[in-house]
């Protein structure tokens, strides 16, 4: 049995200063986590027991579909070049040598390791379709660590990989997952949400998160409450009111107008009496892109034609060119528009059609808010001038329409029409259909049922196990502590008497401890020499879903037991003790 006077429990009455979050002030206060540096953390007994039980749901879901490894956390160099993502994950690779001046890295996530074992093994389409996962420490140099273990330098993950021989493998793959992750989420009681998403640095097609609404979350997700509808807000799209055009002025054709001084978008549109909506905002970009052959930097101009009461949504635009850019600086905009900032347009310049095969031109991606506009307005490429009755298409050339827009809330669902919301939430999963992005780079390759050679196609899928439990107290908590689903909390029930010296006290206490043990509850006696508000406000603060409160009522027969979420108390009789948490937790004796 485990007794509170026996256990290290260090509770604190006040949260640590730099504490901002809900999460991060209760692990600490409840004494599951200790900081060793920022963002590295020392997990004590009860997170451990938390995340022991985490990681066992976790375990016994991926076991149902795949087969764990345990991989080397030292990743060579070597590894890493080959798939390309040595110089691509810049700063957030930590990065070492060894004795002899080899360059190894900690491995931040898994996709060359298990890659490099498919190359080797897998050689026939016999041996697919492969789910490998392994649940272990990794290692981001995160460059600001804050919101305790939100943002860490070290965290626990589970991420699993999929190998099938053709893209309706992959899609069974993606789906075995998807359930699997539903099931663990549900056992682990969390309120969440599935919402399309960008692939980001792990490249890939097809992407969804497994999503906490939490004030503390860093990710923001657009949804719907009138139908399924959700999306991250880098993948998210609307429905969009229709935007009375500007009848055209003169003969139609494009109008110099004189706007002396005025250059942003609300300057103009007040100077000139106009919507906003009416005005093309033009974003000047700098793709950089180094040239495989020559390893030389390559710069290529990326132009962006968003409306003018629309932001750009960057990883639309990333997803788009599949290249990183930064702003264009003032003599790169000068050699390009021939005009300062705050002028620029579309006119004049030889746009690329095809970004492959025109290289040498630069590329002009307009949003496909803008498509079908008319009469619009935008800079001159010529000081105090804008530019009236511009028709993408008919007036000037572009590369493609592309959907480059920010989503906003109130919106229409794209589904159903009703209005959109955006929240912050927290990140808890992540699966990515990953393609033939590392088969290709690396060199795996199987032979098929004709005995061609060819690549197997890929998924990704991952947890951040920390998470869950930070996921769980950020949206169950109060001002005096928090309370975590049992299937997850260190303990299930507190069994507190109030007074260890009164004998009946203490021995019923004994007494239904063990029984509730020995049905497999797990519960932990507190059975410290302390006041009882001393014993109710730690039973409080650290997560354990249910207490029971032996006091003057077992002369009766009777104790109380206090839900922590509701703080409902109930008179349940001892004799009753363990059918009644075999009913309430659905369990059978």
């Amino acid at each position: 049995m485990h007794r509170w006077s026996q256990l290290f429990i260090p509770t604190l009455r006040e949260a640590p200063a730099d504490a901002e979050v809900a999460s991060h002030k209760f692990l600490v206060r409840a004494g599951y986590i200790r900081q060793l540096a920022a963002g590295i953390y020392s997990y004590l007994f009860l997170g451990n027991r938390s995340f022991k039980k985490i990681m066992e749901i976790v375990r016994e879901e991926m076991d149902k579909i795949g087969q764990e490894f345990f991989l080397p956390a030292l990743h060579p160099r070597e590894l890493w070049e080959a798939s390309g993502r040595w110089a691509m994950m810049g700063e957030n690779l930590f990065r070492l040598k060894d004795r002899k001046g080899a360059d190894l890295a900690l491995g931040m996530t898994e996709e060359e390791v298990m890659t490099s074992i498919a190359l080797k093994e897998l050689r026939s389409y016999k041996q697919l379709p492969q789910i490998w996962y392994q649940i272990a420490p990794k290692f981001r140099d995160e460059p600001r660590p804050k919101s305790g273990l939100l943002r860490v330098r070290q965290f626990m993950m589970k991420d699993s990989y999929s190998f099938d021989i053709d893209a309706e493998g992959l899609d069974i793959s993606y789906r075995k997952h998807y359930e699997a992750y539903c099931r663990i989420f549900d056992r682990c009681g969390l309120k969440y949400m599935v919402v399309e998403a960008d692939s980001g640095a792990m490249g890939g097609k097809e992407s969804h998160e497994f999503m906490v609404r939490t004030p503390a979350g860093e990710d923001q997700i657009v949804s719907c409450d009138s139908c399924n509808y959700a999306a991250n807000v880098e993948k998210a799209v609307s429905k969009l009111e229709a935007v009375t055009d500007l009848a055209p002025e003169g003969d139609g054709k494009p109008l110099e107008v004189h706007t002396p001084g005025k250059k942003t978008i609300e300057e103009v549109a007040n100077f000139l009496g106009v919507s906003p909506k009416n005005k093309i905002k033009t974003l000047a970009l700098m793709a950089e892109e180094k040239d495989p052959k020559t390893g030389k930097i390559i710069l290529r101009p990326i132009v962006v034609l968003m409306r003018g009461d629309h932001q750009l949504n960057e990883a639309k635009l990333n997803s788009a060119i599949a290249v990183a850019t930064r702003p264009m600086d003032e003599n790169e905009i000068k050699a390009l528009f021939k005009s300062p900032a705050g002028y620029l347009g579309p006119l004049g310049i030889e746009w690329a059609k095809d970004i492959k095969k025109d290289a040498d031109k630069p590329v002009l991606l307009v949003d496909k808010a803008l498509e079908g506009r008319v009469n619009l307005i935008a800079g001159a490429n010529k000081e105090d001038y804008h530019v009236k009755n511009l028709t993408p298409g008919k007036d000037f050339d572009l590369t493609r329409f592309e959907d480059l827009r920010m989503v906003t809330a109130g919106e229409a669902c794209p589904s159903c029409g009703a209005a959109l919301r955006i929240d912050t939430a927290v990140e808890v999963g992540h699966i990515f259909k990953l393609g033939y992005r590392y088969s290709e780079s690396m060199g795996a390759r199987v032979l098929d049922k004709n005995g061609k050679e060819i690549m197997p196609i890929m998924g990704c899928y991952g947890i951040g196990i920390e998470r869950i439990l930070t996921a769980a107290i950020e949206q169950s908590n109060d001002d005096n502590g928090f309370w975590l689903p049992p299937a997850i909390a260190p303990f299930e029930i507190v069994v507190a008497p109030v007074n260890v010296k009164d004998e009946a006290v203490k021995s019923a206490a004994e007494d239904i401890a063990q029984r509730l043990e020995a049905a497999g509850f797990d519960v932990v006696l507190d059975d410290r020499d302390e006041r009882p508000g001393v014993k109710f406000k730690d039973a409080d603060l650290v997560g354990i879903p249910f207490r029971i409160t032996v006091g003057k009522k077992v002369t009766e027969g009777t104790v109380e037991v206090v839900l922590r979420s509701t703080r409902e108390v109930r008179d349940v009789t001892i004799t009753a003790i363990v059918e009644y948490f075999e009913e309430l937790l659905g369990r059978t004796g």
